[in-house]
């Protein structure tokens, strides 16, 4: 496979849309619950900014895997759930974790 074929390949867009420290936690808290609101989700990770935060969950939104859903409430929620495209990605990343626990700790 030459660059030019790699530049198109199906393998760099996947790596490029999970590419990022906290995208897989994300994705895991939204497999664990149908939506969660963002406070939630920053909860459960609480060494990152919000702002880091609000970024990956833009990307993942932009790349159609996750849904940002604006609940107009007072306060305003807003809360993030797996699109169709994202719930695809549900054994993919399954597969991963088993081939990562068989590799052990390092």
């Amino acid at each position: 496979m030459n660059f030019e074929e790699f530049k198109n390949c199906g393998l760099r867009r996947s790596l490029n849309i999970l590419a990022g420290k906290w995208k897989p936690l994300i994705l895991h808290n939204l497999f664990e619950e149908d939506q969660v609101r963002f406070v939630e989700l920053w909860r459960n990770m609480p060494r990152v900014s919000k702002k880091v935060l609000a970024e990956q969950l833009k990307q993942l939104e932009e790349d159609f895997i996750i849904e940002r859903i604006e609940v107009y409430n007072f306060p305003p929620e807003v809360y993030y759930k797996l699109t169709e495209q994202g719930k695809k990605l549900g054994p993919i990343l399954f597969q991963l974790h088993s081939w990562g626990n068989e590799l052990g700790v390092k």
